[in-house]
């Protein structure tokens, strides 16, 4: 039983430099690449290029993988437009959301439920309140209610 625990706590030094230093490597060449590519001169290629419409399938193609590229992982249509429908959900989630934060001070300030009475139950939560004016006999709530 001692060998499992020493052999589950050593750890191999080695594998973890080595993977450490391909780590680090991977790093800086990221680092050393620009932050855009190159663009692409498209009329140099028109003209040395022999067959024709060769380079236009290819600049079409190119223009739609980045469109693609861009719409996956949210790099220049989140720069490039805005969003006022989503923007004005959001702020009025953000505004429902404070006023639930602020009804949650309701749960932290309440009396525990085992030591209220039905008059604390109905003041900290007036839906639960049964109107005995409209409704006189029991369950004082319309069936459709319950």
């Amino acid at each position: 039983m001692a060998g499992r625990r020493a052999a589950m706590k050593s750890i191999d030094w080695g594998m973890f430099n080595a993977l450490k230093t391909r780590s680090d490597a991977i790093s800086a060449k990221l680092v050393s690449l620009p932050e855009t590519p190159a663009t692409i001169d498209w009329s140099h290629y028109r003209s040395t290029v022999a067959k024709a419409g060769m380079v236009d399938e290819f600049e079409k193609k190119k223009i739609l993988t980045d469109i693609l590229y861009c719409c996956h992982f949210c790099i220049i249509i989140c720069k490039s437009f805005t969003f006022p429908k989503q923007n004005k959900s959001a702020s009025a989630y953000i505004e429902g959301s404070k006023a639930r934060i602020c009804s949650l001070d309701n749960f932290k300030n309440m009396i525990p439920f085992d030591q209220m009475t039905i008059e604390d139950l109905n003041h900290t939560f007036p839906e639960t309140k049964l109107d005995k004016v409209k409704y006189p006999y029991w369950p004082h709530k319309p069936i459709a209610d319950l």
